[in-house]
């Protein structure tokens, strides 16, 4: 054997396991980039739940608010109404809750106006 041929069969033989190990290499990124790919949609997947949970939880909280509001009105007209038929002896406590009613309103208004404020800047 020529000293040509050993360096070439030298040169193949340690290409082999190079090529081996680069191929392993190659398969562990692609189980890699497979395995990323998969955790990115199921975040993905995750977050789009939490923000429609989110936004039923808001779209609730206008509800109640709305009902509050509703409910403090009915309230208040149903005083007024009272307090208005002659015969009805409205005391003391009929015009402390219509005040009340009238001043938990507000602040609740003020408290609205105050955190879209708050958001807005």
């Amino acid at each position: 054997m020529s000293i040509a041929s050993v360096i070439i069969a030298f040169v193949v033989a340690m290409s082999i396991p190079s090529a081996i190990t680069g191929f392993c290499f190659w398969l562990l990124e692609r189980r890699i980039q497979r395995r990323d790919k998969e955790e990115a949609e199921a975040r993905e997947k995750r977050q789009k739940e939490v923000d429609e949970r989110e936004s039923a939880r808001e779209k609730n909280e206008i509800y109640i608010i709305k009902g509050v509001g509703a409910a403090i009105a009915l309230g208040e007209a149903t005083a007024k109404a009272v307090a208005r038929i002659p015969d009805a002896h409205c005391n003391g406590d009929m015009h402390a809750a219509l005040e009340y009613a009238q001043q938990v309103k507000h602040e609740q208004k003020e408290f609205i106006t105050e955190q879209a404020m708050k958001a807005v800047i």
